[in-house]
């Protein structure tokens, strides 16, 4: 008897007995739970909470310049953000851009990374050049990699003014579940021949 009670014992360890209907072997993990939504309006960039980091340049990445709390005119609070590009194409790309990025420089490596902004419908934000006529494309998401980012939006291409407009991305029935490239501008040489200094303020999710 004690020999075979060794035995049972033996073959639970070894994951192998099944007895009765039960079996011994082990249960496999269970899957990690989703965010819960984060409460909106959820701010990429203010001057009083910002999300997301300015870490994913590209292109001719030595032609942009950013400075986070410039104090000059802004659209709201006490600073807004200034961003220069040279339109020297150092690189020789002969455009640039910067990626809002959780966590920052995440290209769709980070597991678990990014918000869930689900309930969002826009993307909102203020936008003004320094002379005027400056030409930039906004986006939101898109960043691809093991872990990407849930969707991709875009605003048209857009010229703007020596005064704060305020623009408008749609995300009416986008997955916002994974938000890990929050916002995203472009500027190319060939629409800013002479380089583009414009300013941003008030970026942010809302629910309408």
């Amino acid at each position: 008897m004690k020999n075979k009670s060794m035995k049972i014992l033996a073959a639970i360890l070894a994951g192998g007995l099944v007895v009765g209907s039960v079996s011994a072997q082990t249960a496999p993990a269970p899957a990690p739970e989703a965010k819960p939504p984060q409460k909106l309006p959820f701010y990429v960039y203010s001057d009083q909470a910002d999300h997301f980091i300015p870490s994913g340049y590209m292109g001719d990445t030595s032609d942009i310049t950013i400075i986070g709390m410039y104090k000059q005119k802004p659209a709201k609070g006490l600073a807004c953000m200034k961003v220069k590009y040279s339109g020297k194409a150092a690189q020789g790309n002969k455009w640039a851009g910067v990626y809002w990025q959780d966590p920052a420089n995440n290209w769709g490596t980070v597991k678990g990374a990014g918000y869930n902004l689900t309930g969002a419908k826009k993307l909102k934000f203020m936008a003004r050049g320094d002379k005027g006529g400056e030409v930039v494309e906004f986006k939101s998401g898109g960043i691809s990699g093991e872990f990407p980012d849930s969707y991709r939006a875009e605003a048209p291409i857009v010229t703007l003014t020596p005064e704060w407009q305020e623009y408008i991305i749609d995300l009416e029935g986008q997955d916002l579940s994974t938000v890990i490239g929050g916002f995203i501008f472009a500027v190319a040489k060939d629409k800013n021949p002479d380089g583009a200094t414009f300013f941003l303020d008030e970026i942010r999710f809302q629910a309408e």
